[in-house]
């Protein structure tokens, strides 16, 4: 059973970039969290890996560690050739970046009912995924229900 996916932002902190706050919020939260109900998009990895070298500075084998830990613990899904026609559908019809597109549309495709997510607008829902604010209320509480990541919504 698949309820939550992760994007890129929640993991950086989690990983203290930043902010010590959010880290402390995010560990808290994923500590509640059951690793069989996440899965992380492949593309956040990649983001993860970028801003961990790149804008916080460490060591790429460093870096390499906290991803290869992150896919030890959770599932990973990938960005397939119809995640991303449903993200250029998503870009094109409200306005989403790229990058946010992807990540959502890979999360309603693995049947996830929340997208962990500051960078796009809480409460969005497309195909039963609900982007929420790790940060803000308390994203356990809705939407309400369960999902299966063996569902596929049209």
């Amino acid at each position: 059973m698949v309820h939550y996916a992760l994007d890129t932002n929640f993991m950086v902190y989690f990983e203290g970039v930043n902010d010590l706050e959010r880290r402390t919020k995010a560990r808290r939260l994923l500590d509640t969290l059951d690793p069989g109900e996440v899965v992380i998009p492949v593309q956040a990895l990649g983001e993860l890996f970028n801003v961990l070298t790149r804008k916080a500075k460490w060591p790429a084998a460093q870096a390499r560690a906290a991803v290869l830990a992150w896919t030890d613990t959770y599932e990973v899904i990938d960005t397939t050739p119809d995640v991303l026609m449903d993200a250029i559908e998503l870009s094109t019809t409200h306005q989403l970046a790229i990058r946010d597109a992807i990540m959502l549309a890979g999360a309603a495709q693995a049947g996830c009912r929340v997208l962990l997510s500051e960078d796009m607008r809480h409460g969005f829902t497309w195909r039963r995924a609900t982007v929420r604010n790790p940060f803000g209320p308390d994203p356990r509480t809705e939407p309400e229900g369960r999902c299966r990541s063996e569902l596929r919504t049209p």
